[in-house]
């Protein structure tokens, strides 16, 4: 009877720390993506979630692996996103249009995660690189891209010298400088990159400019 009731109680208990852990998680990506990793307080992440800044430090253990946490949850959201394209049942030409339309959208939806990977630079991945699971999400998004562009080439339609960390690396530079440089680019130019008038073109353009890039000639 006793063991029954342990066992019963242990649930609620494992996903109201799950919830708690989601919500600081969620109120410390903002903070540390608006205010840096220097400019935010975990006081006030503590003060606009459900808890103290003592269960903080309980669930996380101090700032730094806190911010490392928000790091992972940000790189994890965009490596489950990928894996979702089912490039092994898409002409690779397709499959790559999806890939870069999803990292497209993605990265739009979500600025948060544009600020958090600029910050990081600022820092020069020092934080990143104390991550014990993220050296391990480059791989699945690397062998997605991989698949594409050996499917592309052994039908004699893409390119044999570029790599996937070569196309990774041309999506992401439109993405994140689309979002990342809105502000300064309107400033400059006069044209706002997110503007919606333009979201279809700018989509678009992307993946055509991926594929004349790959295909040969």
């Amino acid at each position: 009877m006793a063991a029954q009731s342990t066992g019963v109680a242990v649930q609620p208990a494992v996903r109201d720390a799950d919830r708690t852990r989601a919500e600081i998680l969620a109120v410390a990506t903002h903070e540390f993506a608006d205010k840096g990793y220097a400019g935010a307080r975990v006081d006030e992440i503590a003060a606009k979630t459900r808890t103290t800044k003592r269960m903080i430090y309980y669930y996380f253990g101090g700032k730094e692996k806190l911010y490392i946490a928000v790091l992972e949850r940000a790189y994890t959201g965009i490596r489950a996103l990928e894996q979702q394209v089912d490039v092994d049942h898409l002409d690779p030409a397709e499959a790559i249009a999806q890939l870069a339309a999803l990292t497209f959208d993605h990265h739009e939806a979500n600025p948060d995660f544009i600020r958090l990977v600029s910050i990081e630079n600022i820092h020069r991945a020092q934080h990143l690189a104390r991550s014990e699971i993220l050296p391990g999400l480059a791989g699945p998004a690397l062998d997605v891209l991989t698949r594409i562009l050996e499917r592309g080439r052994a039908e004699g339609r893409f390119r044999n010298d570029v790599d996937a960390i070569d196309v990774h690396m041309m999506i992401s530079a439109f993405c994140v400088f689309r979002t990342a440089n809105r502000y300064t680019f309107k400033a400059i130019f006069g044209r706002d990159m997110l503007d919606p008038a333009r979201r279809d073109q700018y989509r678009r353009m992307l993946g055509e400019l991926i594929l004349e890039y790959l295909t040969v000639r």
